[in-house]
């Protein structure tokens, strides 16, 4: 019989690092749709990964990592448009040249997850934004044309904000707060009243001390006495 012939992947190299957020006082560490991670410097130096192998960073929902399968093939990556079904997909194409191991004193060196608004999900490397609040774990992944060369661990998980809409306080309110209420709406009570008061009184004064004059008082008649001329006869008439 003759021997059987299989074709056998070989693991891929486990490196010692794990994904971290980036520091806490970066602004945007953490949106409603991104996150922001440190970028992994000089951690894919071994003599397995050359400056020609790809490094993915891999996106996935924490449910999903035990079900998480490294694409063997550059046709087998998921693109964003995959995670519905998948959940996970690869974005942040990259190689080692990009993440070197000394890093400019004062520079920052960060990933934004999710950061781009404009590429097709259905784009293998597509950085599309995230569709949920998580929680999130991701890995970075080096392949080559053969399959997977290397991978970290996977980070711990990440929650992204959510919005939360306003909602009235549960149950009873305490004994303060309803003397304070009731406090309240006495004062302005009071408050309305003596407005009201005050408006009253401004109107009935002002109409009172304003005169109104009627037609017979629109002007003065002055009364003359009318003389009558008579004509002195001529001296001389007879």
């Amino acid at each position: 019989m003759p021997p059987l012939s299989y074709t056998s992947h070989a693991a891929p190299e486990h490196i010692n690092y794990v994904p971290q957020l980036s520091n806490d006082t970066l602004a945007g560490r953490l949106t409603q749709s991104t996150f922001t991670l440190e970028q992994p410097l000089g951690q894919f130096h071994s003599h397995n990964i050359s400056d020609l192998d790809t490094i993915w960073l891999v996106v996935a929902l924490s449910n999903a990592t035990q079900s998480f399968t490294a694409p063997r093939t550059n046709q087998d990556i998921p693109a964003p448009a995959n995670f519905s079904q998948r959940g996970y997909y690869l974005t942040l194409r990259a190689n080692r040249g990009l993440y070197p191991s000394d890093q400019a004193r004062g520079q920052l060196r960060v990933l934004r997850v999710g950061n781009d608004t404009h590429c097709q999900p259905t784009k293998i490397g597509c950085n599309h934004p995230l569709p949920g609040p998580g929680p999130y774990r991701m890995k970075f992944l080096v392949m080559n044309d053969e399959g997977p060369v290397a991978e970290t661990k996977w980070s711990s998980d990440t929650h992204l904000q959510q919005a939360q809409a306003l909602r009235a306080v549960p149950g009873p309110q305490s004994p303060g707060t309803v003397v304070i209420i009731a406090i309240l709406s006495i004062l302005l009570a009071v408050l309305l009243t003596a407005l009201l008061a005050v408006l009253i009184y401004t109107c009935f004064n002002s109409c009172r001390n304003t005169s109104l004059s009627g037609p017979e008082e629109t002007g003065s008649v002055r009364r003359y006495t009318t003389h009558h001329t008579f004509s002195t006869p001529a001296e001389g008439a007879s």
